[in-house]
């Protein structure tokens, strides 16, 4: 009997399912797309109902376009966005607010009023993170204090926050599973990496009450079923990982110093530390990278909000390009030292800098500047942004000779040309880029027995190419700088960046 899984890949922008026969394969794949919702300077929603429903319908195209029945399936993994908070009523599944997606910026105040009051050491110290709108717990406390009654609610219990792996599994499961993994906790602000549980110091300082938290869980463990309601038959959910720690797992990064930066919406660098939590003195994160058999491996993370959403914007905010894969082209056209500069800081810079309320801005422009030269800016900005991380890296005294790269921008070879040329690194494309999804079929095959080990997943690795640097240092050195002048006229807080 062939092995099959399905694994729910629940991102910003699309919901995608994908059937993985064992040895990697994709068998059939779909994804819907569900807008975007920005109803203030800063904001982001989704309808909590449009990622129900693009996922439901990913699945079921899915399933019918693989020729498979629902019975041969094995087992089911998810990943998803992180960080988007979501509060439901426990009885009816309904959301009482729409979701607050992992870029919006609305409790920038309230994260400069903790600080202010010296809160941010002690929460750094537990969770790995830094107290920045990013993470989940001042979005659920602001979903509390602005939802009439719905503070009282919570503390009777009537109420349940999630992440969206915890959302989803909730009403795939009819309500049967209340759940999350330890990847996707540790993004709340109220999870202690060390100790592995919820913590009632956090709980306090946030002022969320621990009866609305879901049980965590391991990445690979038994999480219940999905129900027959959405395919004819019951499926064990067995993986889930928040995508970026999915995409690590995914890319069989393994071992300590292994790392790999995932270009989507965002961009995730993410290199692993092994068993033990690094502190980052350069303002990265320390997070939870997966958790098997109780045992967690962590990782130094950076986090960058705009990549492929710069490519989006260009597309239908400015309308220079009508596809996205018209940039590739554009920027071969193009010579990289044409002086424009994209900062793409449309809700704020993320690592190193965590500045929330600086805007983006485009610089170096002249008479001679046109759609080439910006399509190649918003590109690159991208790559100046890994740049930053990977800096950050080695001030912490860590440096991967050699970045896996995964995601929706990976399969442009001008990209990651420039990319391996900014970095003076190797960059290694895999055959499969759609690392996330991979990375939930496996943690589900491993608790389901399809993989005997890490040793076999990290066997099926295969690059697909690998992109070398092409300048020299002082070339590097040169457009880099460029990019450090444009990023310093749009921060607000330099003196802290």
């Amino acid at each position: 009997m062939k092995q099959y899984i399905l694994t729910i890949d629940q991102g910003t922008t699309s919901s995608r399912c994908i059937i993985f026969a064992k040895d990697g394969s994709v068998v059939s794949s779909a994804q819907y797309e569900f807008k975007q919702h920005y109803p203030n300077n800063g904001w982001v929603e989704h309808a909590p109902q449009d990622i129900l429903d693009t996922v439901v319908k990913a699945c079921r195209q899915c399933l019918a376009d693989s020729g498979l029945q629902a019975e041969q399936i094995t087992c089911v993994g998810i990943t998803n966005q992180r960080e988007t908070t979501l509060v439901w009523d426990h009885k009816t599944g309904e959301a009482i607010y729409p979701a607050i997606v992992w870029q919006d910026r609305r409790t920038a105040q309230v994260c400069q009023e903790l600080k202010q009051a010296g809160h941010e050491e002690l929460v750094t110290a537990r969770t790995g993170l830094l107290l920045d709108p990013y993470f989940s717990a001042t979005k659920l406390s602001w979903i509390l204090d602005h939802v009439q009654g719905s503070r009282e609610r919570a503390e009777a219990g009537e109420l349940l926050f999630g992440t969206v792996d915890t959302y989803l599994m909730w009403h795939l499961s009819q309500g049967q599973i209340y759940a999350t993994d330890a990847s996707n906790a540790s993004r709340t602000l109220l999870f202690n990496i060390h100790e592995q549980c919820w913590d009632n110091t956090l709980l306090e300082i946030f002022k969320i009450p621990a009866i609305m938290l879901p049980e965590v869980k391991d990445s690979a463990a038994n999480f219940g079923f999905m129900g027959d309601h959405i395919l004819g038959h019951k499926l064990p959910i067995l993986g889930v990982a928040g995508d970026q720690q999915a995409a690590l797992f995914g890319q069989a990064c393994f071992e300590p110093g292994m790392a790999k930066s995932t270009y989507g919406t965002g961009c995730f660098l993410m290199l692993n530390t092994g068993d033990k939590p690094l502190a980052s003195s350069s303002r990265l994160l320390t997070t939870v990278a997966y958790r098997l058999n109780n045992k967690p491996v962590y990782a130094i993370e950076g986090s960058i909000f705009v990549a492929g959403a710069a490519i989006q914007w260009l597309r239908d905010g400015l309308k220079l390009i009508s596809e996205a894969s018209e940039v590739e082209r554009l920027a071969e056209e193009t010579p990289i030292d044409h002086g424009v500069y994209m900062v793409p800081a449309f809700t704020g810079l993320g690592a190193p800098y965590w500045d929330p309320d600086a805007r983006g801005g485009i610089f170096g422009l002249t008479r001679d500047t046109g759609i080439k030269e910006i399509v190649s800016a918003g590109l690159q900005s991208v790559c100046y942004q890994t740049k930053d991380l990977q800096k950050a890296m080695e001030q912490d005294g860590l440096r991967p000779k050699v970045l896996r790269v995964d995601g929706g921008m990976a399969v442009n070879d001008w990209f990651l040309s420039h990319l391996a040329n900014i970095l003076g690194a190797e960059v290694d494309r895999p055959t499969c880029v759609e690392t996330s999804a991979m990375g939930a079929a496996y943690l589900a095959g491993l608790q389901a027995k399809v993989y005997s080990s890490l040793d076999e997943i990290a066997s099926m690795w295969q690059c697909d190419q690998r992109f070398s640097p092409k300048i020299d240092k002082q070339f590097r050195d040169q457009l880099y700088e460029g990019w450090l002048v444009a990023v310093s006229k749009i921060q607000t807080n330099a003196s802290e960046g």
